[in-house]
């Protein structure tokens, strides 16, 4: 069962295990993770489970670059920088055991 630690603006951790097959906004959603409500249900239709993606997991995620309809919706989100990315599209695979990925700011 792969973790992964969501990490608020403030530094304070979130260590939470998923079952492989789920994404990364399910695991927020489950887990009450502040600052990630995933109002779409998980269509990629808003950007409301915004996160960055630590550097060292950008290429393992599966995209160093989103998709347009993900690319597009991030350009509404709050703090967008290189890693930002839509939790809802990130696919948890057993290789991403040990994740970390942060909340913005503006989310909280």
């Amino acid at each position: 069962m792969p973790s992964i630690t969501f990490i608020e603006h403030d530094g304070t951790k979130h260590v939470v295990e998923i079952d492989a097959g789920t994404t990364a906004r399910d695991a927020a959603i489950d887990n009450d993770i502040p600052g990630i409500d995933g109002d779409c249900g998980g269509n990629c239709a808003c950007a409301t489970c915004h996160v960055f993606v630590a550097d060292e997991w950008i290429d393992a995620t599966g995209k160093a670059e989103p998709e347009s309809n993900e690319a597009e919706l991030l350009q509404f989100a709050d703090d967008y920088k290189d890693n930002s990315r839509l939790a809802c599209q990130i696919p948890v695979t057993d290789d991403l055991d040990g994740l970390v990925l942060h909340t913005p700011m503006g989310q909280h």
